[in-house]
């Protein structure tokens, strides 16, 4: 929240999806003595696509960006990336994560080499870069800054029957209902690796939940050229990764026959 309402240069509001929590989140919300802070206590928990959707519906701004509850922003990062879209017409920004991991320096999650030959990103490549296992991190893991407007019109929301690569589907509907997307090179969100953090421990299940989602996707946006070809090639790591995550499943259960 403090890095939230340390941005520089514009007005905001800072808003809290508390998603049913068990800790003291609605408490130290409340202690923030700044009417820019809005808390929506959820009834019950839904996840982080429930917890954004909610988050999503509640703003008034022109622009939204979506910081998890362990993140944080660079001072100047809104600034930069919101003059950024405005400049060139977008309808979301990316930037560059910095990576924070206790006992480690920070570090870029892309390299500069990547990100600086990229100046916008289209649907084929925003897919292809998220295949299962492909690398250590893809685009699917950056946190963009969206322009509201075209979410609207559009009618652009988080699929709640995921938990893990939410963030991926819903720029992949952004993209695939027109919507422009540019990139920052520059480091502007703080990501923090936690030992128990649910992106970072992949289930069969959730594998089977993220090729359910990417018919549900395909039936809002069937594709063609390539596009069709990099979701093939995405699908295909989704395959292949869900037998060998049942595989050791198998051999933990020591069954390796099975």
């Amino acid at each position: 929240i403090r890095s939230a309402l340390g941005q520089v240069g514009i007005t905001l509001e800072v808003i809290v999806a508390n998603d049913a929590s068990t800790d003291a989140t609605s408490k130290v919300v409340r202690a923030f003595d700044d009417p820019r802070v809005r808390l929506l206590d959820l009834e019950r928990n839904g996840g982080p696509s429930a917890a954004r959707n909610a988050g999503f519906n509640a703003a008034t701004g022109r622009w939204i960006a979506v910081l998890d509850a362990d993140d944080g922003f660079k001072p100047d990062r809104l600034r930069r990336m919101i003059a950024l879209g405005d400049a060139r017409q977008a309808d979301a920004v990316v930037d560059n994560l910095e990576v924070l991991k206790a006992g480690e320096a920070p570090r870029p999650m892309f390299p500069e080499a990547l990100l600086s030959g990229l100046s916008d990103v289209d649907l084929p490549t925003f897919i292809l870069s998220n295949r299962l296992f492909a690398d250590t991190y893809n685009l699917g893991y950056t946190k963009p800054v969206f322009r509201r407007a075209f979410l609207v019109e559009h009618a652009i929301a988080y699929d709640t029957d995921i938990r893990i690569g939410e963030d991926y589907i819903f720029l992949a509907d952004l993209l695939a209902a027109g919507g422009r997307c540019v990139v920052d090179h520059r480091l502007g969100y703080r990501y923090t690796i936690n030992a128990g953090s649910i992106s970072r421990v992949l289930k069969p299940k959730d594998v089977e939940i993220m090729l359910a989602a990417d018919d549900r996707f395909l039936s809002r946006h069937p594709l063609a050229g390539a596009a069709c070809d990099a979701m093939a090639r995405r699908r295909r790591t989704l395959h292949e990764g869900l037998a060998f995550l049942n595989c050791v499943e198998q051999v933990k259960a020591r069954r390796p026959l099975a």
